[in-house]
């Protein structure tokens, strides 16, 4: 339930990486994704009812791919320096979303939702001893939608000529550029690609731990993914992996309390701890993380 949110924002980050557009603005499209999505669910509920949370997703990521546009045409078209541009998403988002649910329902955060992704058991697979239980019994149907979706974005970045394209815009667009492919074009589809898909980690995560939308719906998991980026290695299998990771720590610093040993553990040490191992990791892995050659580089096409 924790690392869903993370994968699927870390896999954004990365094909928006792979693209050269390093995109700071995850943590605020995350935002408008977790906004939109509480707001359809709670305008539709009543109508979609159990499919609610699946459509929200969609346009969760709808809104944070038409938020993203903002970071592609101040990076590519305007040629921005990337931090600055996506730390400007990252401080609007929150502000903008906070003033539309102000004006929409009169108070700083929404109702709770009545339609939640909640528990899903797999018929059949829940019977298979100690596997079933652990991975199939009460789990989270949008889980295993992350690992196929990272699995897909693993095959389209290293097995078809989408994939080519967008890492070799990554790594030299110079040479992308003589042999026919259009830079500005699959650095926006890079772009793009990430809005949508930290728009839907955005929604997973409202519609399953948080229940609603308010200012710290969204706090540092944004950052947090792209720590999962970093420590993949720009890899869709390796972003997964430690998005489950630091999923795994977020959990942790909420259910320590009910596990031996780690009870003894002050509570605000654990509810820390995601954090303190987001800087240890950035510390640790970012330099020795060799990301695309072309990465946070304007392309300029005259040069």
């Amino acid at each position: 339930m924790y690392s869903t949110p993370l994968i699927l924002t870390a896999l954004g980050g990365t094909f928006s990486e792979r693209s050269g557009i390093v995109n700071v603005g995850l943590e605020g499209m995350m935002v408008m994704g977790a906004f939109s999505s509480v707001v359809f669910n709670l305008t539709f509920a009543g109508t979609f009812g159990a499919w609610t949370p699946w459509l929200a997703c969609i346009v969760g990521g709808l809104v944070g791919m038409v938020f993203s546009l903002l970071h592609a045409v101040a990076t590519v078209n305007l040629r921005a320096d990337h931090i600055i541009s996506g730390t400007v998403i990252n401080l609007m988002a929150p502000a903008l979303a906070i003033f539309l649910i102000k004006v929409m329902y009169g108070k700083g955060q929404t109702d709770t939702i009545t339609e939640s992704f909640g528990y899903f058991t797999f018929p059949l697979l829940n019977k298979i001893p100690v596997i079933g239980e652990l991975f199939f019994n009460r789990t989270t149907a949008p889980a295993f939608v992350a690992i196929v979706i990272a699995i897909i974005a693993w095959f389209v970045l290293f097995k078809t000529r989408f994939g080519l394209r967008l890492r070799s815009v990554g790594e030299n667009p110079q040479a992308a550029d003589t042999l026919g492919i259009n830079v500005y074009l699959m650095r926006y589809a890079g772009v793009l690609i990430s809005g949508f898909l930290g728009g839907m980690g955005g929604a997973v995560f409202a519609q399953t731990i948080a229940g609603r939308f308010a200012v710290t719906t969204i706090a540092g998991q944004g950052f947090i993914s792209m720590a999962a980026m970093i420590f993949g290695k720009w890899n869709p299998l390796g972003a997964m992996g430690a998005a489950i990771f630091f999923g795994f720590a977020q959990n942790i610093s909420i259910a320590g309390s009910n596990l031996p040993i780690i009870s003894a553990i002050p509570a605000v040490y654990l509810q820390a701890a995601p954090y303190v191992l987001t800087i240890v990791v950035l510390v640790l892995f970012l330099g020795k993380s060799s990301g695309p050659k072309a990465n946070g580089q304007n392309y300029i096409k005259s040069k």
